[in-house]
């Protein structure tokens, strides 16, 4: 439900961008002037921080929680602040200047810069939905441990298995012990693996495997 969220939160924000596109294409042949710059620019500036501190607020939560929802709606709303900013800079420029066009040169790079933000959405929403893995960065400290323990208990890791749903990581693998362990030995030192990766990777769901390090079928 996250990943459709956020991605309808994404498509959403690229429409807005068509339509303020397609409301400054056809001014750029024919700039028209703008009638009550000053009540204009005075009511974009009162939304426009309205949704900055509201956006900035959601996108922390978001990132926090690791709610992708809530960073959409975060970046909906930012994109708000932008089109307000455009809108402050384009009338402050055209009232000063008088030079029409560039009211609507300023909203098309605008919405340039929306079409981005919606399309970045919308691709980690559909990535989450295709089961990608965790990002890289956590991959790396996972990786970090195992080398720990393969010096530290002559042990093995592999078949090292991520995805993510919305908030939570789900990580399985395999660790291969020395035969002459016994189980209780052998099932300390996974739970012992899995709390470390848990206190690295958040809202990690873990699951590991045991096998003895000189059977052939626990490399299959």
């Amino acid at each position: 439900a996250e990943y459709f969220a956020s991605g309808m939160e994404g498509a959403l924000i690229v429409f807005a961008a068509i339509a303020i596109a397609y409301e400054a294409v056809p001014r750029l042949a024919d700039p028209q002037p703008i009638e009550a710059p000053l009540l204009g620019i005075g009511i974009s500036a009162v939304a426009s921080g309205v949704n900055l501190a509201c956006g900035l607020l959601l996108i922390s939560a978001g990132k926090r929680l690791h709610s992708i929802a809530l960073e959409a709606d975060g970046h909906h709303l930012m994109s708000d602040v932008w089109t307000s900013g455009a809108i402050i800079a384009g009338v402050a420029l055209v009232a000063g200047t008088g030079w029409h066009i560039l009211d609507p040169l300023i909203a098309i790079g605008v919405a340039v810069h929306i079409v981005f933000t919606g399309f970045m959405l919308m691709r980690r929403s559909f990535a989450g939905l295709l089961d990608a893995a965790i990002p890289e960065a956590e991959l790396a400290e996972i990786e970090k441990i195992f080398a720990e323990y393969r010096k530290r208990y002559g042990v093995e890791f592999h078949a090292l298995l991520t995805r993510q749903a919305g908030a939570r990581r789900f990580i399985s693998f395999h660790l291969l012990v020395p035969d002459a362990w016994p189980v209780d030995r052998a099932h300390q030192l996974s739970e012992e693996v899995e709390s470390r990766i848990g206190s690295l990777v958040p809202n990690a769901i873990l699951l590991s495997h045991i096998e003895p390090i000189s059977h052939p079928s626990s490399y299959d």
